[in-house]
């Protein structure tokens, strides 16, 4: 899922064949309704494409990667879809997945999955829920509960042990970041030579590994209105690795109250995290270690990364803005975000740039 309920017409530009995907879909899936297919677009998300199938009362979701060229090893469809496999038995949250298709349809490889529904938090309550402290509070403990959830996982039970190399991940996070970073470097965005040298110079060994989300964030979850977890999505990113870099991108994308407005609006409009009840980063560290065990004395190393990493892969999506790849207007002024979150790393990591 797009990390979102809403739905909106197709994007110029990003529209399916929808004639072939109803002529695939009607080879794949048995006793579909009759009538035709309708498709809709899910609107948040700034990377792959998400779309909403209905067919009379058949509904599922088409995930494909966005359009033009994209970074090496990115918007890996088939490796979403076998994790996605391997997990939904075992982690119900995970939307189950239906069918892959290699490319032979759209040109580009997809997936399509359940449909879950639910409730978004994301910048404002939904209509559904009445917004209040004791929703914020009740949201928050969910997202410290079911992330420690996932990371108590025995991978080495699942399929992710064929397709994964915990040793060493975080000095490859660190050296693939720092390359990513390079790779899509525009002249309207810092080189950030003090923050890759001060992560190189930090960087810690992993004593364990688990399944991490690594894009666990508020708007890729689904609620009811009492603030129980439906459905977690955007499983793109995920693999086995330190635990504690899942805990750090995720308190990456946790805004609060008191950070600076660049930082709050840099994907848009503030985050429901900064309102009343909601955790703040230091409470949701403290639970997730009370939760899971682990200690958290060397979280400001992973937060640091975890805002470098964000800045990657904002930059990458920038980058190809810039280079004509995609005319999506949310993305003109990224790099502004960009150089907010090196500066927020930066402060992160105690290095005073003046």
């Amino acid at each position: 899922m797009s990390g979102t309920q809403e739905t909106q017409e197709v994007r110029e530009g990003e529209e399916l064949d929808v004639s072939k995907v109803e002529d695939y879909i009607r080879n794949t899936f048995n006793h579909l309704p009759d009538g035709e297919l309708q498709v809709r677009q899910f609107g948040a998300g700034h990377s792959n494409l998400t779309y909403e199938l209905t067919l009379g009362d058949w509904q599922a979701v088409l995930r494909r990667p966005p359009k033009g060229p994209v970074a090496p090893k990115a918007h890996d469809m088939e490796r979403e879809y076998t994790i996605m496999k391997a997990l939904h038995e075992i982690y119900p949250l995970t939307p189950k997945p239906y069918a892959f298709n290699e490319g032979g349809v759209l040109g580009k490889p997809f997936f399509i999955m359940e449909r879950r529904h639910g409730l978004v938090f994301n910048t404002e309550f939904p209509e559904e829920a009445e917004g209040s402290a004791e929703l914020g509070e009740k949201v928050s403990k969910t997202m410290v509960e079911q992330l420690v959830e996932l990371h108590s996982i025995n991978y080495e039970k699942t399929e992710l042990r064929r397709m994964v190399k915990p040793d060493g991940f975080m000095e490859r996070q660190v050296h693939g970041w720092i390359r990513r970073f390079e790779n899509a470097a525009t002249e309207d965005v810092g080189k950030a030579d003090d923050l890759k040298r001060w992560l190189v110079e930090h960087l810690t060994q992993s004593k364990e590994a688990s399944i991490i989300h690594y894009d666990y964030k508020l708007n890729n979850a689904m609620f009811n209105k009492s603030g129980e977890m439906t459905g977690l999505f955007d499983w793109e990113m995920t693999t086995v690795g330190d635990p504690l870099a899942d805990l750090g991108a995720a308190m990456s994308y946790w805004t609060q109250s008191d950070d600076p407005e660049l930082l709050q609006t840099g994907l848009g409009k503030p985050p429901l995290t900064i309102k009343p009840g909601f955790y703040s980063r230091e409470e949701f560290i403290e639970e997730y270690a009370n939760k899971s065990g682990r200690s958290v004395k060397n979280v400001d190393f992973y937060l640091t990364f975890a805002y470098f990493k964000l800045a990657g892969i904002v930059q990458q999506i920038y980058y190809r803005y810039k280079k004509g790849q995609t005319n999506d207007p949310r993305f003109a002024q990224m790099n502004i975000y960009v150089n907010n979150l090196i500066r927020h790393a930066e402060r992160t990591a105690g290095i005073n740039n003046g």
